[in-house]
């Protein structure tokens, strides 16, 4: 699975940073996931190779603005782009309400089905070579993550076996291997049978606004990428006296230095850490305050970065 940044700021945009939306892309390279959706997201995939057509599903991790106040405009997008295949919405119940008027209001006719599901029961998802569960955090406000593993990591045909149950060689071995269900001699063949993984399978998690990073403790210890916010650093939280339901660099690089994270992405920075520095603060800070409490792989998001886990399991960035 690759990561694709469209938003790593806090609460506002900035000139090099968008706000909160993440792409988890599917290892063949074609139906990605997004988790929430800042103003400014369509905007952001217009840079990107991602297509509205391709995404599986959305989901908001909670219910401030800079996590889902470009919803309706993506969505809008989505069907002005000639999309037909429903998608899938997972978020806290009360939006459920504001996105619907939106549309109302606007006169927004989608020309596919929206599927919109409340976060708080949410159950899982298992679409295709993806699963995806859930996990609560703790904010000012519900905040839940998502874990996204996959089921056959980057699968092979199995021809003896093809050729054993009498399913003939051509179109129909294309179909089962880009994993779709076909129909032979009036049965319907499940691609997953005939599917073997080439590598083990992969597991990121993918945070909504946390300020208790111990909470991921059970399910951090196999995951191959944790992507974590990190609004703040320590003195910055010291000086203010409040942390406004976020974790500082240090506490998150603590956490997974004790839960031997093997690749730890921060992200969701406060506004004051610029890149070059400035009066706010230099992003730099972020990576130094994290680097003095975790020996482990470390990256900093940026807008529009995407990372690949390579093959001795070590996030690196791609083109």
């Amino acid at each position: 699975m690759d990561l694709q940044f469209l938003g790593t700021s806090s609460g506002v945009p900035t000139k090099a940073r968008n706000v909160s939306a993440t792409a988890v892309i599917e290892a063949t390279g074609n139906g990605w996931y997004l988790v929430d959706c800042g103003e400014g997201t369509q905007h952001q995939l217009l840079r990107s190779p991602l297509s509205v057509r391709d995404l599986r599903a959305i989901f908001i991790t909670h219910v401030h603005g800079d996590h889902c106040f470009g919803l309706p405009g993506l969505l809008a997008s989505a069907g002005m782009s000639g999309r037909k295949e429903p998608l899938q919405l997972v978020m806290p119940a009360d939006l459920h309400p504001w996105v619907r008027q939106s549309l109302m209001v606007s006169d927004t006719y989608l020309p596919f089905e929206l599927q919109m599901q409340a976060l708080e029961t949410f159950g899982g998802l298992d679409h295709g070579n993806i699963q995806v569960g859930v996990v609560e955090l703790s904010h000012r406000v519900p905040s839940y993550g998502f874990v996204f593993e996959e089921r056959d990591p980057q699968p092979h045909l199995d021809t003896e076996r093809l050729r054993a149950d009498g399913i003939p060689a051509g179109p129909l071995w294309g179909q089962i291997a880009r994993g779709r269900t076909v129909e032979h001699e009036g049965r319907q063949i499940d691609p997953q049978a005939y599917l073997q993984p080439t590598r083990p399978a992969q597991r990121i998690i993918v945070c909504g606004d946390n300020d208790r990073p111990e909470l991921l403790s059970e399910l951090a210890a196999n995951v191959d990428v944790l992507v974590h916010e990190a609004t703040f650093t320590q003195p910055v939280v010291e000086r203010t006296q409040a942390s406004f339901g976020h974790s500082t660099a240090a506490a998150v690089a603590r956490f997974a230095e004790m839960a031997a994270v093997k690749n730890l992405v921060l992200t969701h920075f406060s506004a004051r850490y610029q890149s070059g520095g400035g009066r706010g603060g230099s992003i730099e800070e972020v990576r130094e305050e994290a680097l003095a409490h975790y020996k482990g792989h470390l990256t900093l998001a940026r807008d529009l970065a995407r990372f690949r886990i390579s093959r001795d399991g070590v996030l690196v960035e791609v083109e």
